[in-house]
This record gives structure tokens, sequence and C-alpha cells, in this order.
């Protein structure tokens, strides 16, 4: 294990999260808040004065293999949380450092869960942070390292195939770091055109960027207690619907569009996939609730924004679900374990993985009623290997068994079993609500210390995919 290399790569990754600070303090010199300077300030100059020091001088030995990459990933996911939960702290906004840890592991993993009841209390410059930490997360700040870093390829692809969603990471163009640089401008540009479509629709610009950027996410954060809903406009609902379907699908199928390879952008199985299951539920629950909304077109307002919102993981909400059928909640449900694209910045299981598992157990009944058949696993009209078919049956199986696990846990805060369900379903998704108390009207702040950090876990285990943090703590055994 290369631990001065991994030490160098943290370095690296937390000189970015503090020159990320610089722009909650910028925003909270507009508005006139003082406390910046030491809310933001001293963990901005402890996060330089610790990354200098980390990568002062590049170790000579500079190898990084799958272990390396993966451990990388996972530690510097979780010392960014601890450090990016510090401003909350010291602001006095979030006094207690588990309910602040949350909060900001909440937003680094754009699950946009919150312990909040009164959000409208906070500062402009903590709610823009709370808000940021998702644009971070959405599309990771390690590639965001790797597209500003000048470093060998074949290192960064172990650490891009341990912080890309899906089951399996691969190159736009032959350098990973210039597939870093692809991906980040394609990002950035949708951000900035959502902001510019918002301003449109009379959103300030502050609210604007809040909210383009927990969009960009898929996120949810708002800076308002009744999200979305409270601007009552069609309008923004529609915008932000509609990107956050965007930030769903795999970013490679935008590139491919760039570059005018239409065919493999609009014949690509998953995402045709995903737009199929977004119409099929959005009519689903239109039709089964339009008794509560009196009209077929309040009912498909609500019910496009509330399945976009949930299958992307976005967490923004326009009406309180758990007034819905019984129906409807189950499908919402569902629509979280699902997921977006992979590649995309959206969290649950992923579309391709559900295919995937789908279609192995077509191939498996086959087998069953003629053990002579050849049945493979296509995807897009090829054949998946073995090895990524075998690979997403084992994180399903790993995923189900640290679900019911953090359930088991969870449940000894005493709450109903649905609820509890809820909460971790939600966390490991990266949703950011359940169901109950839960739901798009409440929070998870009723929840005892212990409950939220074994969330906090499920919440990074959810983005970042089970495996860099069983590699994390497996490391120690070498």
């Amino acid at each position: 294990m290369n631990y001065r290399m991994i030490l160098y790569i943290m370095g690296q990754i937390l000189k970015g999260v503090g020159l990320f600070m610089l722009l909650p303090i910028i925003v909270g010199f507009i508005y006139g808040e003082e406390h910046v300077v030491s809310s933001f300030g001293i963990p901005f100059i402890a996060l330089m004065v610790v990354s200098f020091s980390l990568t002062v001088k590049k170790p000579k030995d500079n190898s990084i293999f799958s272990m390396e990459g993966f451990v990388s990933v996972a530690a510097s996911w979780i010392t960014m949380s601890i450090i990016g939960a510090v401003p909350f702290v010291i602001s006095g906004e979030i006094p207690d450092f588990a309910d602040a840890l949350f909060e900001t592991v909440s937003g680094f993993t754009t699950t946009g869960a919150t312990i909040l009841s009164d959000v409208e209390s906070m500062s402009k410059s903590c709610l823009f942070w709370r808000a940021f930490t998702h644009w971070i997360g959405g599309m990771g700040i390690l590639m965001f390292v790797l597209a500003i870093m000048s470093s060998n390829d074949s290192r960064t692809m172990h650490m891009m195939r341990a912080e890309c969603a899906g089951p399996k990471a691969g190159k736009l163009v032959s350098k990973s770091r210039f597939s870093a640089r692809i991906l980040y401008v394609i990002y950035i540009s949708l951000t900035v055109l959502e902001t510019i479509m918002l301003l449109f629709g009379g959103m300030p610009l502050y609210d604007s960027i809040i909210h383009a950027c927990s969009s960009a996410g898929t996120g949810g954060f708002s800076i308002w207690s009744d999200s979305i809903a409270h601007y009552n406009s069609v309008y923004i609902e529609m915008v932000i619907a509609v990107f956050i379907i965007l930030f769903g699908v795999n970013f490679n199928l935008y590139y491919y569009m760039l570059i005018k390879k239409f065919s493999p952008a609009f014949k690509n199985e998953e995402a045709r996939t995903y737009f199929g299951i977004i119409l099929t539920a959005t009519v689903i629950i239109t039709i089964n609730t339009m008794k509560i909304f009196g009209s077929v077109g309040e009912a498909l307002r609500h019910s496009f924004f509330m399945v976009a919102s949930t299958i992307t993981s976005a967490g923004f909400a326009t009406t309180d679900t758990s007034q819905f059928p019984v129906f409807s909640q189950t499908l919402l449900t569902l629509l979280m374990f699902v997921g977006s694209c992979a590649g995309s910045t959206g969290g649950g299981m992923k579309v391709s993985r559900i295919l995937i598992l789908f279609k192995t157990g077509i191939k498996e009944l086959k087998y069953i009623v003629n053990p002579r058949a050849v049945a493979t696993v296509k995807m897009d009209g090829k054949p998946v290997e073995n090895d990524v078919v075998r690979g997403v049956s084992s994180y399903f199986i790993l995923f189900m068994i640290i679900l019911a696990f953090s359930l088991l846990l969870i449940t000894l805060d005493s709450y109903s079993i649905e609820e509890s369900a809820s909460a971790v379903i939600t966390c490991m998704n990266n949703i950011g609500f359940g169901v109950g108390r839960f739901g798009t009207a409440g929070n998870l702040g009723g929840l005892t210390s212990f409950s939220k950090i074994v969330l906090c876990f499920d919440m990074l285990i959810g983005r970042l995919e089970i495996y860099p943090l069983i590699m994390l703590f497996a490391s120690k055994k070498h």
C-alpha cells in the first residue's frame, strides 16, 4: 500500500475543498455577514496548511493501483465531510457536531436529507455552502482534482473507477485527465444554463444559484422549508424538473452528442429505459392522484415533478407526498431504488444495474426451462461481460445486507418499521426524503446522534457505491 501517495492525493483534494470555501466567504461579505471570517476563514487556513504540508513534495513512488484508488477516495470523502461541517459549528447555526456532520455528509453525497426544521433562519453564506456541497459532490471533488492535476493516466483511471457511479467507468478520450475536464465543462455549462433559465422565471439571482447547484448535484437542499413549493410557479418547477432529469443522464452521452455521434446517444438502452420509467410512473401517479388534486393538470404537474425528483435522487418537493395514496407512495419508494443512469450525478442503484439484474433473472429462468439453452445478458445489443454481471449481482447482495443491518440499528430509536426503513432507504439511495415524519414535510432531526452517524455511513456507502469504504477498512489488515 502506497500510503505516501494516498496522503499526497488527499492533500490535493483538501486543497480543492479549501479553495471552494472562499466562495461562501465572498457571499458573506456581499451580505454583510461578519461571522464568515471565523466560520470559514479558520477551516480555510487549516486546510491550506495541512494540504500544502502533504503536497509540498511529490512522492518518488507515485504508483496507484485499485486498492490505493479506493482508499484515497473513501478517506478523502470522510475527511472533507468532517472539515466541511466545521463552519456550521463555528457559526453556531448547527452547534451540535453530529448534526453538522449529518448535514454536510448529506450535502457532499447529494442526499439532501436534513436535520433542520427552520432553514430560513440560517445565514446566506451557510445556506450557500450547504447547497454548494451538492455541486461539489455531484461530479465529485476528486474528479475536479483530476481535471486540474497533471497526472499519470493509469493512476487516475483507478481513482475515476472508485468515484464514478455505475457498474463500470470508462474514458471519453485517451487521457483520463482530459475526460474529467470534458465532464466538468458539461457540468458547469448545464449549471449556468439552469441558473439563467431560473432567472427568466423571476427567481432572484441568489436563489437561482442555490437551486441550480442543488439541481446539478441532484441533491435537493433549498433555502425554504417548503422547498420548491415556496415559489408556487409552474415554470420554475418545470425548469428544475427538466434539469434534474438531464443531470440524471450518463454524461458520456452528452459528449457523444457534442462530437455529433448521435447514434450511440439515442440508442443507449439505459437512457431509453430511464426516460420510459419517468414517463410511465408519471402517468400512473397522475391517474392515482387526480382525486387529491382535483384536476388532471394539477395532478400531472406534481406527479411529474415528484417522479423526476425521486428517480434522480434530487429530493426537491412541490407537495407533501404523505398525502398521496399508498400505491403512489410505494411506487415512489421503488423509484428510489432504481435511481438514475450510471455516470450521472443521480443516486439509487442505477438503471443499468436494474436492467442487468432483470436480464440475468430472465437468463436463469431460461436455463431452468431448458438447461441446454444458450442465453447471454446483453446491453445495447452487445453481450455484457461475465465480470460485470457478477459485479452487479455482488453489489446488489452487499447493498441489501448493509440496508438490513442499518435498519436493525436505526430501529433502536423506536420509530415505526416503515419510518425506520424509509430513513435507511432514502440515505443509502441518496434521495433526501422518506415517508411519515421523514417525508417531504418532515426531517430527520429527531434521530439520536448514533442513528445519524449510521445514516452518514449509509449516505457515503450509497454515493461511493460500497466498495471504496470496504477497501478503506480492509486496507488496515494489509
